[in-house]
């Protein structure tokens, strides 16, 4: 991997690889671990559902949520130490392509929901706006080089950004305070705009798909492992899921509720995400959690364009879709 910091990411893996899948045999009596990606949010919400309902213990799965630590998601499901997490697709291409066996096995969203989003008043609407500004993100290559094409898309130079390593700094603070521009993830930084009253601009990267790559953020994964060795815990595990997740699509009230008894988070805020949420789920596929192989064939090609990634994914090894219900 070309990239500093994803290849800080990775760099242990390859010597604690071998020694973890020492012990990564499936847990016994039914019992999966998920590991999630961030706190409890409204990605989550139909994992909560399912769990609340009791849907996994339905199919026969006593499932055991955790929160991430210094491991990354990646590490810890290629490893077999839990059996499914919540990733993204440039990680999870970031991880095949450094030799880690995790697998998508859902689309949580159908496309893209971030962007580029600033304080209303500094008027940034486009790409080109953002030539002369100051953009706050965490240092990551994909983030330059994204940018990098949204502003040619329009004419712009992202040479004329600077670039402010803000790392997880909150969007609110650091908009007012550090810089104009931060990448956001609108389902929730966006609708927590609206909860506080602070109107932004987004520049959607689904408004540019010419230029810049949709691709599925954030995934459901599991490893090659299990796959092989137990493909009917995948598939239980997924009919539960996506029985949550399509309860979310229909009752988003209720599925707030369930969610807002597991987040620490503002009850507005998790309403009104699920709210929006519960529209963009899958929109204009055939169900929830479906992946099409043009969206990782783009994808994983783009990475590897443009130096994110050292090695060619094969995209059709990067996500399956066997074990969703059938529609």
């Amino acid at each position: 991997m070309k990239g500093k910091k994803a290849a800080l990411l990775f760099s242990l893996l390859a010597v604690s690889l071998s020694v973890l899948l020492l012990g990564c045999a499936p847990r016994a009596g039914g019992k999966a671990v998920l590991m999630l990606d961030w706190v409890p949010n409204t990605n989550h919400t139909g994992i909560y559902v399912a769990l609340d309902k009791g849907w996994y213990k339905e199919e026969g799965i006593e499932l055991e949520i955790i929160q991430p630590a210094e491991t990354s998601v990646e590490q810890v499901v290629g490893s077999g130490q839990a059996q499914f997490g919540i990733s993204f697709a440039e990680w999870l291409t970031a991880a095949r392509a450094e030799g880690v066996p995790v697998v998508s096995i859902a689309a949580i969203i159908q496309h893209n929901s971030s962007g580029f989003a600033s304080p209303a008043d500094k008027g940034l609407t486009r790409p080109r706006d953002l030539e002369g500004r100051k953009y706050g993100g965490s240092g990551l290559d994909i983030e330059r080089v994204m940018l990098e094409a949204l502003m040619a898309c329009d004419g712009a130079d992202a040479d004329q950004v600077e670039f402010v390593n803000t790392g997880y700094a909150d969007f609110f603070v650091v908009t007012q305070r550090d810089v104009d521009f931060a990448w956001i993830y609108y389902a929730w930084t966006g609708i927590e705009a609206g909860v506080r009253g602070l109107p932004i601009n987004v520049i959607w990267l689904r408004d540019y798909l010419d230029c810049v790559p949709d691709y599925y953020t954030p995934v459901i994964v599991t490893n090659e492992r299990l796959i092989q060795d137990d493909p009917d815990l995948a598939r239980r595990f997924m009919a539960a899921t996506a029985r949550g997740y399509q309860f979310a699509v229909e009752h988003p009230e209720e599925a707030a509720d369930i969610l807002i008894r597991h987040a620490e988070a503002d009850p507005e805020l998790v309403r009104r995400s699920q709210a929006w949420l519960s529209e963009h789920y899958y929109e204009d596929s055939p169900q929830w959690g479906y992946q099409e192989s043009v969206v990782w064939e783009r994808f994983t090609g783009w990475m590897l364009a443009n130096g994110l990634i050292a090695q060619p994914v094969d995209a059709g090894q990067a996500f399956t879709n066997d074990f969703l219900p059938q529609p």
